[in-house]
């Protein structure tokens, strides 16, 4: 029998412990899960600990004020401390998805505006080989030549 029984048997009241649902999901092992849906499921995860750890918070507070046990208010800080910590976590948790997401943009190095230094002729050179300067040039020596 346990302590609550016979507690609830001697007070003639029925237990009821704190009702704490637990929120954690389970994995899902499906192929290709993307970064956001990781996200969110490390979010809910640490958010549902996060309520079921203050809802734990509140029951002790309540214990340790009733008991006036040092264990029971060194159980309360311990809790606390815990709770801050996975407050923190999300919060890395943020700053890690941010950095991720930073990484996967791919930077695209475009040349909008250029400058040209040189002559109108020598860039017509340079855009179009068969009405080059050069080649009408080279086919007037070639005639020159023959002749």
């Amino acid at each position: 029998m346990e302590s609550s029984d016979i507690i609830s048997q001697n007070l003639g009241i029925e237990f009821k412990g704190p009702e704490i649902t637990p929120i954690v999901k389970k994995a899902d092992n499906t192929a290709g899960v993307s970064l956001d849906a990781d996200f969110n499921y490390v979010r809910d995860n640490i958010k549902g600990l996060i309520d079921n750890g203050s809802s734990a918070v509140d029951e002790i507070l309540k214990v340790a004020k009733a008991g006036d046990s040092p264990r029971a208010y060194e159980v309360l800080g311990q809790l606390l401390k815990t709770v801050s910590e996975m407050n923190k976590d999300l919060l890395d948790l943020y700053q890690k998805s941010k950095a991720i997401k930073k990484e996967e943009i791919k930077v695209n190095h475009t040349t909008n505006n250029s400058i040209y230094v040189g002559s109108t002729s020598e860039l017509q050179d340079l855009i179009n080989k068969d009405r080059s300067r050069n080649k009408a040039l080279d086919s007037q020596k070639f005639l020159d030549d023959g002749i």
